[in-house]
């Protein structure tokens, strides 16, 4: 067996969570492998709205395997809030969830060093939302990190001894927190994380795998905002592409199968950095009313602009996507022509490829024009309902990035969703 991975191709928010639940009843097991409480997955069904952060988004379906991997950073206060929640709703969470015993702990010190580094940023502010991520990995590269496993493990020597570095650095800082009520809920939701299956993630999702069952691996964040590949520094701490897979679940790359890349029918991205499509006109704050373009967890307006096929065909490039999905088309149904970012102009030269410093280069997009359908998507119920201008904009999409749309997204619903043939 093969485990197919989902993930995002622009900056986040393409709508992941849906995604994973209409598509969840195919598979046996559903399993995050990266990112933190910074990523909202939003779902919506029989008149209700869900905001997970860190619990995978298939624990809404028949009783799957739900897996948090390694490459996930959790914070045990939000977790336990964002599971209470869920069980009030009905969801027997603790049957279907387990989670790896190598994941890191973010630590309330952790929250205070992402906030005083921010501040120390000043103009150079990176947009964090301020969870803690970026000094829980920073944490775990630098080999000082605290894992889930290490609550059966002389737990709380090495945490305090965390935490005790952390301080350190935060009075150097000019820094003087007190983080006792902070630490004691951290310390009662640590307990009950205990409550739940904490598993040798590697070993049982290649065990799921050779007894033939089917796992999809769920992403957080975007492409564009990977470590390595999105607009360096203006990104998240982990590898949000397809090879984190790999390293977030510890699966070998010749364990994946199917790459859904996902992507809205135009643009957005929430908080500092390069934004070349960015829309700062009405058209702009049209697309952000209509689709209501605002953070799942942090509530935070998001920016909008018209699709980029540079930074797409350079996402599908490095995750080898086989097979593209889009989401909101019908926030465009309203106007009466689309642009397509085709190419950048850099420097008075036209290039197809994103560039190294997409931030301190001066790009111009150039756009080709499409007519708009300027009709009501939302009620459609297959491929067939599609107007003629709506088809045409799927085919010069799929022309233009060489791999096939083979699921269309018309409103926020899970019913709201389309596969195509092909």
């Amino acid at each position: 067996m093969k485990v197919d991975v989902l993930l995002g191709l622009q900056w986040g928010d393409e709508g992941k969570g849906k995604v994973v639940d209409v598509l969840t009843p195919n598979y046996d097991v559903v399993a995050r492998f990266q990112g933190g409480p910074n990523a909202g997955h939003t779902l919506e069904f029989e008149g209700k709205k869900y905001v997970l952060r860190s619990i995978p988004s298939g624990i809404f379906q028949d009783g799957q395997v739900n897996i948090i991997g390694n490459g996930v950073v959790l914070d045990p206060i939000l977790f336990k809030e964002e599971a209470v929640a869920l069980e009030k709703s009905g969801v027997e969470l603790k049957k279907v969830l387990k989670i790896s015993k190598k994941a890191h702990l973010i630590l309330p010190t952790h929250r205070l060093l992402d906030a005083a580094n921010e501040r120390q940023k000043g103009k150079g502010k990176i947009g964090t939302t301020g969870k803690g991520i970026g000094p829980t990995y920073t944490d775990k590269v630098s080999r000082n990190g605290l894992r889930l496993g290490d609550v059966f493990h002389n737990f709380d020597e090495k945490y305090s001894n965390a935490k005790e570095r952390h301080l350190t650095i935060l009075r150097s800082m000019g820094e003087n927190p007190d983080i006792t009520e902070l630490e004691k809920a951290w310390l009662d939701a640590v307990n009950y994380m205990k409550e739940y299956d904490i598993i040798d993630s590697e070993y049982v999702v290649n065990e799921y795998l050779k007894s033939g069952k089917s796992v999809l691996c769920e992403g957080a964040q975007g492409t564009l905002l990977d470590v390595d590949f999105g607009s360096y520094p203006f990104v998240t701490s982990s590898n949000t592409v397809c090879a984190g897979a790999c390293s977030g679940l510890g699966v070998a790359p010749n364990r994946i199968g199917e790459v859904y890349g996902i992507f809205k029918a135009y643009c957005t991205r929430v908080g500092s950095g390069p934004f070349p499509t960015e829309l700062f006109d009405e058209t702009g704050k049209k697309i952000r009313d209509i689709g209501h373009e605002y953070g799942a967890v942090t509530g935070r307006e998001r920016r909008c602009g018209w699709i980029d096929l540079v930074a797409l065909k350079y996402a599908i490039m490095l995750n080898g996507v086989t097979q593209l999905i889009m989401m909101k088309s019908d926030v465009l149904d309203s106007f009466n022509e689309i642009k397509v970012c085709v190419s950048y102009e850099i420097d008075g030269e036209e290039t197809n490829r994103f560039p190294f410093d997409v931030d301190a280069q001066s790009i111009k997009p150039v756009y080709k024009i499409l007519p708009g359908w300027n009709c009501d998507m939302t009620t459609a119920k297959s491929e067939a309902d599609f107007p003629v201008n709506f088809v045409n904009y799927i085919k010069f999409l799929e022309s233009e990035l060489e791999t096939p749309i083979t699921i269309v997204s018309v409103g926020p619903d899970r019913e709201q969703t389309i596969k195509r043939k092909h």
